[in-house]
């Protein structure tokens, strides 16, 4: 594919933004879904979810770039957020098992034009930050007793 086409990361960053944002819910309206969006930590929880990877800066970077420059996406102050333009495109995608999302949606992205393109910086201490966001929210919390005292063993 053309340096100016629709690349694999494009689609999956699209996903797990839509996954984290809650948009592919069934049947769930925009307005019951948080307005400000989702932070960049679950953009990345859901990227390795889907993937087993968590995306480098530079990847997140491009893609946003992409999926904002094409109105599909929208960041505000750190703030992720699927347009209704994006949202039309989710909802009119080809439907597919999880193991296969990112791959249709990118089959749907490539037959759309090329995708625009913004400037859009992610700072290296962002993208930290929000790696050891999620590294710090998925260690397990140590169990309780009913009560209230941490088991032992």
């Amino acid at each position: 594919m053309g340096e100016n086409g629709w690349r694999w990361t494009d689609a999956w960053i699209f996903v797990s933004l839509v996954i984290a944002s809650g948009a592919g819910r069934h049947r769930r309206a925009a307005t019951t879904r948080r307005p400000e969006g989702v932070r960049l930590a679950d953009v990345l929880s859901t990227a390795d979810h889907l993937n087993q990877a968590i995306p480098q800066r530079h990847e997140v970077e491009e893609a946003v770039r992409r999926l904002v420059g094409s109105g599909l996406v929208s960041v505000t102050d750190g703030w992720f957020r699927i347009t209704p333009d994006g949202e039309r495109l989710w909802r009119t995608r080809p439907s597919a098992g999880l193991g296969t999302t990112v791959d249709k949606m990118q089959g749907v992205l490539s037959r759309r034009q090329a995708p625009g393109a913004v400037e859009w910086d992610l700072d290296e201490a962002e993208h930290a930050a929000a790696v050891q966001e999620y590294f710090v929210r998925s260690i397990p919390a140590p169990r309780r007793s009913p009560e209230g005292h941490p088991r032992q063993g």
